[in-house]
């Protein structure tokens, strides 16, 4: 089976907020290396979720582990993010698409805002 991930945010209209999540997508592949890596965003920004699957798809990719870019279950990822990945199904059959927790509660999230803090010392 071959796998993809996306890395899920809300996106911004500021095109440099848009660039930095694919920047880390990028990173995240790298670093991982994981071949099938796309950015995708739930609006103000492109691709949209379904034009990411799409991409992977595109690759070969049968199963997509979907990775929100968001700090808590919110709004976005109890109510919009499931309709998107039921319509995607719909669209892929065969497709396998799984969706991981945000980034709340993650050890590494205080580590990286220790290190935010660390810079901030005088």
């Amino acid at each position: 089976m071959s796998s993809g991930i996306v890395v899920f945010a809300h996106g911004s209209p500021l095109e440099p907020a848009n660039e930095g999540v694919r920047a880390t997508a990028r990173q995240l592949a790298l670093a991982g290396g994981f071949p099938h890596v796309e950015a995708a965003f739930l609006e103000r920004g492109e691709p949209d979720l379904a034009g990411a699957v799409a991409r992977l798809c595109a690759l070969g990719v049968t199963r997509v582990v979907v990775l929100p870019y968001f700090l808590t279950l919110g709004i976005h990822l109890e109510r919009d993010l499931p309709r998107l990945v039921a319509a995607i199904s719909n669209e892929h059959k065969g497709l396998s698409i799984e969706v991981a927790s945000p980034l709340e509660g993650h050890p590494g999230l205080v580590s990286a805002l220790l290190d935010r803090a660390g810079e901030m010392k005088a």
